[in-house]
């Protein structure tokens, strides 16, 4: 039982944050109820002031219940605003509570849902809900259950009176259903777009000098124009709609208050009620009537909020994944792979198939083929962040689900072709940005990918910030600095995705010492390249074609049977067997 609870409390993170907040609603609810008795304050003064005040015309009697009055609208008014600062700070707890998963999905949306995640936001989608539950739209729902309690007080003061503010309210709220039927996919297909304009103006912001450069200003503010009319269509109908039903609502509300007013009147003439009856139902109407017309005036942002959640619970659930309750011990013997297949997060034509090898610790491996074959699929299979769709990889005999991610990835170092640094210090991006680095790894790892002296060489050194992605820094820097990310800790698996193509002669010669040493430590080294002195410090060759291995096994003998073949594909594994 205790299990399938712990289950569900991991399938529904965003039902156990509002849970955890449950006793504030409570105190959110009781508040609420204080403060619609509250309301009645001007009811009933209304009501006193006509059947009480001005039938004895006494000046002490108005005095006293104007002072009154006023004291519980100081009240009123303190609860309103206790209620309100309650409401931000409950969104901020449960933004807190799911503030880290939302940003670790963002992380791994992309590597699962591929294409189909691109604008997919769950950090968006959550402060989209913090803004709705820490506005004004929450008020008017703790308010509107208390209509039929103002609806009973009319009926109580006249049946009448109580019957027609009834058939308002019905009216009302039919009219609260039809909104919410009939805003429901403009608002789904606006909530869309918003994601597409985002992703858009995002992929254009990070390609600013490539647009740049070769005169793509205009076309893509032309392509941004063509796509704002469809945007505006669909911004406008749900707008539309929202003002129509809000405007109605608005105007019944107040043909109902005056019509509640026009029967109090002619009740009067009968003499059936007070003067002041006829007002303070009137004023009553109104109250009981304006929670629901401010939750319409809310609608998109609860929409938006709804829906939001939605997104968010089904990605979060994407990335729900158990964590091993006993983790082993770090790889540090072998690597083996069997017949990988593996094609990009969220499809399903496989770009690599068929590899297998197995490599010991201090194993440098090879990694050549053609542009476009597959060399980079299989490395992301490799590591760990392309899905594995067949076949197996493991670590000394195990598969990498046996440990967490943060642990495994500790193990692997990892440059691809094209290095992203992140805004921060060299010192912290060499580091991974963990916040138990010891500098002393920091300077190894710098002087193994021999980029020390380059980095003391500017005026900062090591604290020097390398800006958004890097662009205080070369393309050879970013690199360098990359290659010292990728061997800090030494970790027992070092993939190398085209190391050298930015490399001067200086930084290859780097290179191959940091793989020597790499080697020497006991590191398995796998380098993918096109320049052959990328693989002059490997002992095993990799070769791969139109997405499958077609030979692997020692250097000198692969390279001599690719020649004498001239390409032709070798039986996959055919001398994966060398070395058992």
């Amino acid at each position: 039982m205790l299990q399938s609870v712990s289950r569900r409390s991991k399938r529904s993170p965003i039902t156990e944050a509002f849970k955890s907040c449950r006793s504030a609603y409570l105190s959110i609810g009781a508040i609420s109820l204080v403060i619609n008795l509250l309301m009645l304050t001007g009811p009933i003064f209304m009501l006193q002031i006509y059947d009480r005040v001005l039938s004895s015309a006494s000046v002490p009697t108005l005095i006293v219940i104007a002072v009154f009055a006023g004291v519980l609208y100081v009240f009123f008014a303190l609860l309103e605003g206790i209620r309100a600062r309650s409401l931000n700070r409950v969104s901020q707890e449960i933004d807190a509570q799911l503030s880290a998963a939302s940003y670790a999905a963002s992380l791994k949306l992309p590597l699962r849902l591929g294409a189909q995640g691109k604008n997919v936001d769950p950090v968006r989608d959550l402060e989209t809900m913090r803004q709705f539950w820490g506005g004004q739209g929450p008020s008017a729902i703790f308010d509107v259950p208390w209509m039929p309690v103002y609806l009973a007080i009319v009926f109580a003061l006249h049946f009448w009176l109580g019957v027609l503010a009834l058939a308002g309210a019905v009216v009302i709220l039919a009219l609260v259903i039809a909104n919410e039927l009939l805003s429901r996919e403009p608002s789904r297909a606006l909530s869309m777009m918003n994601g597409q304009r985002s992703g858009f103006v995002n992929g254009t912001r990070r390609n600013a000098e490539v647009i740049r450069a070769m005169g793509m200003n205009q076309t893509l503010v032309e392509q941004w124009q063509r796509s704002n009319e469809d945007y505006y269509d669909v911004q406008s109908k749900a707008a539309d709609r929202q003002s129509f039903f809000a405007t109605v609502i608005k105007a019944l509300r107040f043909i109902l208050q005056s019509a509640v007013l026009g029967v109090g009147a002619w009740l009067a003439i009968k003499q059936e009620v007070s003067p002041g009856v006829m007002i303070a139902a009137s004023i009553i109407t109104s109250r009981a009537l304006a929670p629901v017309e401010q939750a319409v005036a809310h609608w998109r942002g609860f929409l938006a909020s709804r829906q939001s959640r939605t997104r968010l619970e089904q990605a979060l659930q994407a990335m729900d994944e158990e964590e091993p309750q006993t983790e082993l011990p770090l790889p540090k013997d072998n690597l083996a792979v069997e017949n990988l297949a593996t094609a990009a997060p969220g499809e399903k034509v496989l770009t690599f198939k068929g590899a297998t090898f197995q490599l010991r610790a201090g194993d440098g491996l090879g990694v050549i083929g053609p542009s476009g074959s597959g060399k980079t699929s299989m490395i992301r299979a490799l590591i760990g962040v392309w899905p594995i769709l067949r076949g197996s990889v493991r670590f000394d005999g195990a598969e990498p689900n046996q440990w967490s991610e943060e642990r495994l990835g500790a193990a692997i170092g990892y440059l691809p072709q094209d290095v992203e640094l992140f805004d921060g210090s060299i010192a912290d991006n060499i580091a991974r940005f963990s916040a138990q680095r010891q500098d002393e790894d920091v300077l190894r790892a710098a002087r193994m990918a021999n980029v020390h002296d380059l980095i003391t060489s500017l005026p900062d050194g090591y604290d020097t910030q390398v800006g958004d992605g890097g662009a205080r820094l070369s393309a050879g820097q970013r690199q360098r600095i990359g290659l010292a990310r990728a061997l800090y800790g030494e970790p027992f698996l070092v993939v190398l995705d085209e190391p050298n193509s930015n490399l001067d002669s200086e930084g290859e010669a780097a290179l191959m010492e940091a793989i020597k040493a790499l080697r020497e430590k006991g590191s398995i080294v796998i380098v993918v390249a096109h320049r052959p002195s990328a693989i002059a410090t490997v002992d095993y060759l990799l070769v791969i074609k139109e997405g499958q291995q077609v030979a692997f096994g020692p250097k000198d003998e692969v390279l001599q049977k690719v020649g004498a073949s001239v390409g032709k594909p070798a039986p996959v594994g055919a001398v994966a067997h060398d070395r058992k």
